[in-house]
């Protein structure tokens, strides 16, 4: 997804209009298409500007985001399930089906980690 355009020229393009040209003609002016034009026309005679929108999905409002006490329910009540044993009960006690990864990123968003054990069991050829 490309970035906005710099908020200098939405506000060169507003002053534009305020001066009255149309949307079209504004747009001429700073070489931006005409559709561009009508739109931020349309922006600043409903809004008052024409500032960008906010881009990317909205953070908090994942399928999984409702369900935030269950889990933390689960995970006080034995803290060493699996992500397919977390999935599996969701899916039980609500009906959602909900990937493992993604159980994962969500854990880790609420600040769950864990921790892996650096211990490895001895080689048969290592030497005492």
């Amino acid at each position: 997804m490309s970035a906005p355009l710099p908020s200098a020229l939405r506000v060169r393009f507003q002053r534009y209009i305020e001066e009255g040209l149309s949307g079209r003609a504004a747009a001429a002016r700073l070489k931006l298409s005409p559709a561009t034009g009508a739109r931020w026309a349309r922006l600043v005679r409903t809004i008052g500007d024409a500032r960008a929108a906010p881009q990317g999905r909205p953070r908090g409002h994942g399928k999984l985001a409702p369900h935030r006490d269950f889990f933390e329910e689960l995970l006080k009540q034995d803290a060493d399930m699996t992500l397919i044993e977390l999935g599996r009960a969701l899916e039980d006690a609500t009906g959602i089906r909900a990937h493992s990864a993604s159980i994962g990123r969500f854990l880790r968003k609420l600040g769950y980690r864990y921790k892996k054990n650096h211990w490895w069991p001895p080689s048969g050829v290592a030497r005492a």
